[in-house]
């Protein structure tokens, strides 16, 4: 064992004792009754170390003492043994939605205490704004938010644009990230598959990624490519780190697509000699091997630029059409698939017979044949019609399962706010936290209780610079939850993923129970998180 390993590994003997002795004493002595005792819980405080046995005493939300010692608080309750974890840090959500969902109830009912909003370049403009609404509004989890370049440049540019900003719409985004950062942004995100993010090339994301460096952020990206390009695409990652001196991490790992399945020991490779290369370098991953997002991203970026109505008109010239059309054949053909059928729609307003059946049982719905121009037909309906969600059937679980062993990866949903029963959505936005802990670590064993749940919440308060939370030590935040893991449980599938996971027996936010018994009791305890200065 390397020498620094064993130092880290004795201050981290020495804090535990402090932490359990010291603290008891003074609550005994000075402190009186506290708020909350959690009494007689097996302890994982996040750090990776094993579990012990002992109380947590909370007191005006903060953890106050670690102790094997009796005390009695103005609320005590015995764990009988169960698991006391640091709250779940989600590092990868699009819940911009909470505003009309405060209470957030599938993300705190699997054990989620903190989501960090923005990712793949779509965030909130103007964060100090929608930071003060939310507390106006009163929220359940904690929440925190990187910048999205994609809303940037949307915002500068005015549209989706290939070319690259002109010197003082460069400088225009440059001032948004900055005041984003200002306002307390965690860093900045990337959407390199999205529209206008797409068109953005290296040179531009470095330029921003640099004032995101001067504030202390990091770099997040949803890739330009997670298929065949993937190797070129985590190149790009490694040199905006480079360029900028700044962390980077990349979201959601996969290997998508028949043709790259299998490659996760080649890919990893590449990113561990990125880190001995001195490369500050992290990644999150979902419990599934199935992603999703619009169903548009089956249709070339050209033809979508201006949403709906521009679509519409290319679409009514003939040319653009067939080329479109042409495009849609090859691309598929090269995924090494016959057609759609692995893509599922999730959710389409305009008309949703469709919801929750994929593109060729829709096609055969709508026009009584299923063959691949009848599909590449819907998806073009749809779209001409408002677009739609979609879940999309692509890794492979070998893959998968390589990623979450790896020691830098972190657990994330990608998912928003889910509004209950409505449409056919993807079922980690109600049960990936639990899943991980479920199939993965109960069942399947790959990997230790302990490391999950340093995956889940230390690791992720670390990369992403979130003080005081993370970890169960005396003077963080009581961001606790408390559950039995015999018994946890994803419960949403892919045909009903409106199902909330159960075995969690209390979540704590900021010191005040939330869940209890796998009921949210509609308190709204959250606060704002800003990168710390």
């Amino acid at each position: 064992m390397q020498l620094n390993t064993l130092r880290r590994l004795g201050k981290l003997k020495l804090m535990r004792i402090w932490a359990v002795f010291l603290p008891c004493y003074l609550v005994c002595a000075v402190l009186g009754v506290p708020d909350l005792v959690l009494r007689n819980g097996l302890i994982y405080d996040g750090t990776g170390m094993p579990p012990f046995r002992g109380s947590i005493v909370i007191e005006k939300g903060k953890i106050i003492a670690i102790t094997d010692r009796p005390v009695r608080g103005n609320m005590d309750i015995s764990m009988n043994g169960f698991v006391i974890a640091p709250g779940f840090i989600d590092v990868h959500t699009h819940a911009e939605n909470i505003t009309h969902h405060p209470k957030a109830e599938n993300f705190l009912r699997m054990g989620v205490t903190t989501l960090i909003l923005g990712n793949c370049g779509s965030s909130k403009l103007k964060l100090g704004e929608f930071f003060t609404r939310l507390e106006q509004i009163g929220f359940s989890p904690n929440v925190a938010s990187l910048i999205g370049h994609g809303t940037i440049r949307k915002q500068v540019m005015g549209g989706s644009f290939r070319r690259p900003p002109l010197a003082d719409e460069l400088a225009s985004m440059q001032r948004h990230v900055d005041l984003a950062m200002r306002d307390g942004a965690l860093g900045m995100s990337t959407g390199l598959i999205y529209l206008p993010g797409t068109f953005a090339k290296t040179d531009e994301l470095v330029a921003l990624s640099k004032i995101v460096s001067k504030h202390g952020g990091l770099y997040v990206s949803h890739m330009r490519s997670e298929g065949t390009n993937i190797f070129s695409a985590v190149d790009e990652v490694f040199a905006i780190g480079t360029q900028a001196k700044l962390p980077v991490h990349i979201s959601h790992l996969k290997l998508a697509g028949r043709p790259m399945w299998g490659e996760h020991d080649k890919l990893l490779a590449r990113l561990d000699r990125a880190r001995a290369d001195g490369i500050q370098l992290t990644h999150d991953q979902y419990a599934y091997t199935a992603s999703s997002t619009s169903l548009r991203q089956l249709l070339p970026d050209d033809v979508v630029v201006g949403g709906s109505i521009g679509f519409s008109k290319r679409m009514n010239d003939p040319k653009t059409r067939a080329k479109t059309v042409l495009w849609m054949k090859n691309r598929i053909r090269a995924r090494q698939r016959e057609d759609y059928s692995y893509a599922v729609i999730a959710y389409h307003k305009k008309n949703r017979i469709y919801n929750g059946l994929n593109v060729a049982q829709a096609a055969k719905l709508r026009y009584g044949k299923d063959s691949l121009n009848h599909q590449i037909e819907l998806i073009i309906e749809i779209e001409t019609n408002g677009g739609a969600s979609a879940v999309f059937h692509g890794m492979h679980e070998d893959d998968a399962r390589a990623f979450l062993r790896h020691s830098h990866t972190m657990f994330a949903s990608d998912s928003s706010v889910r509004a209950f029963k409505v449409g056919v959505p993807h079922p980690r936005g109600y049960g990936n936290a639990a899943r991980f802990l479920a199939r993965y670590v109960r069942d399947q064993k790959q990997l230790g209780l302990e490391e999950a749940i340093r995956k889940m919440t230390s690791l992720p308060a670390v990369t992403f610079g979130i003080k005081g939370r993370g970890v169960i030590r005396v003077g963080f935040a009581a961001d606790l939850v408390v559950f039995d893991p015999k018994i946890i449980q994803d419960n949403a599938t892919f045909k009903k993923p409106h199902a909330y996971a159960s075995g969690f027996r209390l979540v704590i936010v900021n010191g005040r129970v939330v869940v209890e018994n796998d009921r949210h009791n509609g308190a709204g305890p959250g606060q704002i998180i800003r990168r710390a200065r």
